[in-house]
Protein backbone atom coordinates (compact mmCIF):
# COMPACT_ATOMS: atom_id res chain seq x y z
CA UNK A 1 0.00 0.00 0.00
CA UNK A 2 1.49 3.50 -1.13
CA UNK A 3 0.84 6.37 1.36
CA UNK A 4 0.29 9.74 -0.70
CA UNK A 5 -0.22 13.14 0.48
CA UNK A 6 -3.53 14.21 0.50
CA UNK A 7 -4.86 17.70 -0.48
CA UNK A 8 -7.99 19.99 -0.88
CA UNK A 9 -9.08 22.23 -3.00
CA UNK A 10 -12.11 24.83 -1.66
CA UNK A 11 -13.54 26.42 -4.51
CA UNK A 12 -16.02 26.43 -7.89
CA UNK A 13 -15.41 24.81 -11.22
CA UNK A 14 -14.87 25.64 -14.62
CA UNK A 15 -16.94 24.88 -17.18
CA UNK A 16 -14.39 24.83 -19.85
CA UNK A 17 -11.33 23.40 -17.58
CA UNK A 18 -8.86 26.14 -17.64
CA UNK A 19 -8.99 27.52 -14.24
CA UNK A 20 -10.66 26.95 -10.78
CA UNK A 21 -11.40 23.36 -9.17
CA UNK A 22 -10.23 21.67 -12.82
CA UNK A 23 -6.53 23.73 -13.04
CA UNK A 24 -5.99 22.90 -9.58
CA UNK A 25 -6.84 18.89 -9.62
CA UNK A 26 -4.52 19.10 -13.28
CA UNK A 27 -1.59 20.75 -10.71
CA UNK A 28 -2.47 18.24 -7.93
CA UNK A 29 -1.81 15.45 -10.29
CA UNK A 30 1.29 17.00 -12.00
CA UNK A 31 2.56 17.21 -8.62
CA UNK A 32 1.72 13.71 -7.15
CA UNK A 33 -0.63 14.17 -4.41
CA UNK A 34 -4.23 12.92 -4.05
CA UNK A 35 -6.37 15.62 -4.23
CA UNK A 36 -10.09 16.05 -2.64
CA UNK A 37 -12.53 19.12 -3.63
CA UNK A 38 -15.26 21.04 -1.64
CA UNK A 39 -17.12 22.71 -4.21
CA UNK A 40 -18.60 26.13 -3.36
CA UNK A 41 -19.53 26.86 -6.50
CA UNK A 42 -20.19 26.39 -10.41
CA UNK A 43 -19.58 28.80 -13.14
CA UNK A 44 -20.54 28.87 -17.28
CA UNK A 45 -17.48 29.81 -18.42
CA UNK A 46 -14.64 30.05 -21.21
CA UNK A 47 -11.69 31.58 -22.16
CA UNK A 48 -13.72 34.44 -23.13
CA UNK A 49 -15.20 34.93 -19.71
CA UNK A 50 -17.64 34.08 -17.32
CA UNK A 51 -21.05 34.05 -18.23
CA UNK A 52 -22.59 32.88 -15.19
CA UNK A 53 -22.53 31.21 -11.86
CA UNK A 54 -24.60 28.73 -9.59
CA UNK A 55 -23.69 29.02 -5.91
CA UNK A 56 -23.74 25.95 -3.72
CA UNK A 57 -25.91 26.37 -0.28
CA UNK A 58 -23.56 26.50 2.66
CA UNK A 59 -25.49 23.60 4.10
CA UNK A 60 -24.27 21.73 1.70
CA UNK A 61 -21.00 23.11 1.93
CA UNK A 62 -20.70 22.22 5.76
CA UNK A 63 -21.77 18.41 4.63
CA UNK A 64 -18.43 18.45 2.26
CA UNK A 65 -15.94 19.71 5.21
CA UNK A 66 -17.76 17.06 7.33
CA UNK A 67 -17.58 14.41 4.77
CA UNK A 68 -13.82 15.08 3.95
CA UNK A 69 -12.96 15.46 7.76
CA UNK A 70 -14.24 12.05 8.82
CA UNK A 71 -12.69 10.10 6.23
CA UNK A 72 -9.56 11.25 4.48
CA UNK A 73 -6.18 12.70 6.28
CA UNK A 74 -5.65 16.13 4.54
CA UNK A 75 -2.36 17.68 5.22
CA UNK A 76 -2.98 21.54 2.66
CA UNK A 77 -6.08 23.19 1.43
CA UNK A 78 -6.18 25.82 -0.93
CA UNK A 79 -9.71 28.16 -1.39
CA UNK A 80 -9.81 30.02 -4.65
CA UNK A 81 -13.63 31.70 -6.50
CA UNK A 82 -15.90 31.63 -3.37
CA UNK A 83 -18.92 33.73 -4.79
CA UNK A 84 -20.38 35.74 -2.12
CA UNK A 85 -20.40 36.88 1.26
CA UNK A 86 -22.67 33.33 2.29
CA UNK A 87 -19.96 31.34 0.56
CA UNK A 88 -17.18 32.93 2.31
CA UNK A 89 -18.52 32.88 5.61
CA UNK A 90 -19.73 28.84 5.03
CA UNK A 91 -16.17 28.21 4.19
CA UNK A 92 -14.41 29.56 7.47
CA UNK A 93 -17.41 28.25 9.58
CA UNK A 94 -16.32 24.48 7.78
CA UNK A 95 -12.67 25.16 8.34
CA UNK A 96 -12.85 26.27 12.33
CA UNK A 97 -14.95 23.37 12.96
CA UNK A 98 -12.88 20.59 10.92
CA UNK A 99 -9.15 21.90 10.63
CA UNK A 100 -7.49 20.12 6.90
CA UNK A 101 -3.76 21.62 7.94
CA UNK A 102 -2.33 24.58 6.03
CA UNK A 103 -4.67 26.96 4.37
CA UNK A 104 -3.83 28.35 1.51
CA UNK A 105 -5.85 31.32 0.26
CA UNK A 106 -5.96 32.44 -3.72
CA UNK A 107 -8.39 35.01 -3.03
CA UNK A 108 -10.55 35.24 -6.36
CA UNK A 109 -11.47 38.97 -6.13
CA UNK A 110 -10.96 40.81 -9.34
CA UNK A 111 -11.45 39.58 -12.90
CA UNK A 112 -8.97 40.22 -15.59
CA UNK A 113 -11.22 42.87 -16.93
CA UNK A 114 -10.64 44.68 -13.18
CA UNK A 115 -14.61 43.90 -12.42
CA UNK A 116 -15.16 43.14 -8.99
CA UNK A 117 -15.95 39.25 -8.37
CA UNK A 118 -16.99 39.99 -4.43
CA UNK A 119 -18.71 42.31 -2.95
CA UNK A 120 -17.69 44.79 0.01
CA UNK A 121 -19.67 42.58 2.40
CA UNK A 122 -17.94 39.46 1.24
CA UNK A 123 -14.62 41.18 1.09
CA UNK A 124 -15.19 42.01 5.01
CA UNK A 125 -16.04 38.62 5.66
CA UNK A 126 -12.51 37.36 3.58
CA UNK A 127 -10.73 39.46 5.88
CA UNK A 128 -12.27 39.02 9.22
CA UNK A 129 -12.98 35.36 9.28
CA UNK A 130 -11.07 33.69 6.81
CA UNK A 131 -7.72 35.47 6.26
CA UNK A 132 -6.48 35.23 10.02
CA UNK A 133 -7.00 31.16 9.61
CA UNK A 134 -4.57 31.21 6.38
CA UNK A 135 -0.94 29.81 6.32
CA UNK A 136 -0.56 31.97 2.93
CA UNK A 137 -2.74 34.16 1.13
CA UNK A 138 -1.58 34.87 -2.68
CA UNK A 139 -3.28 38.36 -4.54
CA UNK A 140 -2.34 39.45 -7.27
CA UNK A 141 -1.63 43.41 -7.41
CA UNK A 142 -5.44 44.48 -7.71
CA UNK A 143 -6.46 42.22 -5.59
CA UNK A 144 -3.82 43.32 -3.05
CA UNK A 145 -5.40 46.84 -3.64
CA UNK A 146 -8.43 46.15 -2.47
CA UNK A 147 -7.41 44.26 0.77
CA UNK A 148 -5.49 47.16 1.77
CA UNK A 149 -7.56 50.09 0.25
CA UNK A 150 -4.58 52.26 -1.67
CA UNK A 151 -2.71 51.63 -4.66
CA UNK A 152 0.07 50.04 -4.93
CA UNK A 153 2.85 51.55 -7.72
CA UNK A 154 5.85 51.54 -6.27
CA UNK A 155 7.99 48.49 -4.44
CA UNK A 156 7.85 50.19 -1.38
CA UNK A 157 3.94 50.33 -1.71
CA UNK A 158 3.91 46.52 -1.99
CA UNK A 159 6.49 45.60 1.00
CA UNK A 160 4.06 47.62 2.71
CA UNK A 161 0.64 46.28 1.81
CA UNK A 162 2.38 42.63 2.83
CA UNK A 163 2.87 43.65 5.78
CA UNK A 164 -0.18 45.39 6.09
CA UNK A 165 -2.35 42.46 4.99
CA UNK A 166 0.08 39.90 7.05
CA UNK A 167 -1.43 42.07 10.10
CA UNK A 168 -4.64 41.24 9.37
CA UNK A 169 -3.69 37.46 10.78
CA UNK A 170 -2.21 35.45 7.82
CA UNK A 171 1.30 33.94 8.62
CA UNK A 172 2.70 34.35 4.97
CA UNK A 173 1.82 37.03 2.14
CA UNK A 174 3.01 36.26 -1.24
CA UNK A 175 2.06 39.49 -3.77
CA UNK A 176 1.97 38.92 -7.20
CA UNK A 177 2.84 41.06 -9.84
CA UNK A 178 2.00 39.97 -12.89
CA UNK A 179 0.19 43.04 -13.79
CA UNK A 180 3.79 45.37 -13.59
CA UNK A 181 6.07 44.96 -15.42
CA UNK A 182 9.36 46.64 -15.08
CA UNK A 183 11.81 48.70 -17.55
CA UNK A 184 13.14 45.06 -18.31
CA UNK A 185 9.76 43.59 -18.95
CA UNK A 186 10.16 41.43 -16.00
CA UNK A 187 7.67 40.23 -13.62
CA UNK A 188 8.32 40.25 -9.87
CA UNK A 189 6.19 38.72 -7.17
CA UNK A 190 7.21 39.75 -3.32
CA UNK A 191 6.72 37.25 -0.62
CA UNK A 192 6.77 38.56 3.31
CA UNK A 193 7.48 35.04 5.47
CA UNK A 194 6.08 34.46 8.65
CA UNK A 195 9.57 34.83 10.77
CA UNK A 196 9.92 38.19 8.74
CA UNK A 197 12.13 37.72 6.15
CA UNK A 198 11.20 38.32 2.60
CA UNK A 199 12.19 38.10 -1.27
CA UNK A 200 11.38 39.10 -4.64
CA UNK A 201 10.97 36.49 -7.36
CA UNK A 202 11.36 37.77 -10.86
CA UNK A 203 10.88 35.76 -14.41
CA UNK A 204 10.67 37.45 -17.66
CA UNK A 205 7.50 38.84 -19.33
CA UNK A 206 5.96 36.19 -22.02
CA UNK A 207 3.86 37.93 -24.64
CA UNK A 208 0.30 35.90 -24.91
CA UNK A 209 -3.18 36.24 -23.43
CA UNK A 210 -3.09 32.60 -22.75
CA UNK A 211 -3.39 32.54 -19.06
CA UNK A 212 -6.65 31.49 -17.75
CA UNK A 213 -5.80 29.70 -14.65
CA UNK A 214 -2.24 31.32 -13.62
CA UNK A 215 -3.41 32.03 -9.73
CA UNK A 216 -4.82 28.72 -9.08
CA UNK A 217 -2.03 26.41 -10.91
CA UNK A 218 0.76 28.81 -8.87
CA UNK A 219 -1.13 28.28 -5.76
CA UNK A 220 -2.18 24.45 -6.30
CA UNK A 221 1.87 24.24 -6.70
CA UNK A 222 2.42 25.67 -3.40
CA UNK A 223 0.06 23.43 -1.48
CA UNK A 224 0.74 20.65 -3.11
CA UNK A 225 4.58 20.81 -2.02
CA UNK A 226 3.86 22.07 1.56
CA UNK A 227 1.73 18.95 1.81
CA UNK A 228 4.58 16.67 0.85
CA UNK A 229 6.24 18.26 3.19
CA UNK A 230 8.48 20.82 1.84
CA UNK A 231 9.43 24.36 3.52
CA UNK A 232 7.53 27.11 1.71
CA UNK A 233 10.73 29.32 1.03
CA UNK A 234 12.04 26.19 -0.62
CA UNK A 235 9.25 26.02 -2.97
CA UNK A 236 8.56 29.57 -3.81
CA UNK A 237 11.27 29.71 -6.97
CA UNK A 238 10.18 26.33 -7.58
CA UNK A 239 6.30 27.52 -8.01
CA UNK A 240 7.44 30.37 -9.96
CA UNK A 241 9.28 28.23 -12.47
CA UNK A 242 6.39 25.77 -13.08
CA UNK A 243 4.23 28.51 -13.55
CA UNK A 244 6.16 30.08 -15.99
CA UNK A 245 7.06 27.15 -18.17
CA UNK A 246 3.13 26.37 -17.94
CA UNK A 247 2.79 29.86 -19.83
CA UNK A 248 5.61 29.42 -21.71
CA UNK A 249 4.94 26.18 -23.20
CA UNK A 250 1.32 27.15 -24.60
CA UNK A 251 -1.13 25.32 -25.37
CA UNK A 252 -3.64 25.64 -28.31
CA UNK A 253 -6.94 26.18 -26.30
CA UNK A 254 -9.99 28.25 -26.96
CA UNK A 255 -9.91 31.41 -27.94
CA UNK A 256 -10.07 33.90 -25.10
CA UNK A 257 -7.19 34.07 -22.63
CA UNK A 258 -6.61 30.26 -22.90
CA UNK A 259 -5.36 28.27 -20.53
CA UNK A 260 -2.04 26.94 -19.10
CA UNK A 261 0.01 23.94 -20.18
CA UNK A 262 -0.34 21.59 -17.06
CA UNK A 263 1.71 18.84 -18.29
CA UNK A 264 5.24 20.82 -17.30
CA UNK A 265 7.49 18.33 -16.10
CA UNK A 266 9.02 20.52 -12.74
CA UNK A 267 8.76 19.33 -9.30
CA UNK A 268 10.60 19.71 -6.26
CA UNK A 269 13.78 17.98 -6.38
CA UNK A 270 14.50 16.99 -9.57
CA UNK A 271 17.24 17.92 -11.99
CA UNK A 272 14.52 20.16 -14.19
CA UNK A 273 14.50 22.93 -11.75
CA UNK A 274 17.93 23.75 -12.29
Amino acid sequence: MIDIPQVITIASTDASGGAGINADLKTFHNQGVYAATIVVGLTAQNTYGVQDQYPIPAKFILEEFKSIADDLDIKAAKTGALLDEVRVHAVAQGWQSHNLGKLIIDPVMVAKGGAHLLSDTAIDTLKTELIPLAFLITPNLPEAEVLVGRSLKTDQDIIHAAMTIQNMGVKNVLIKGGHRADSKNEFADYILYADGSSEWLTMPGIKTKRTHGTGDTLSSFITANLAKGYNLKDIMPVAKKFTYEAIRQTINVGHGHGPLNHWVAITMGTEDNK
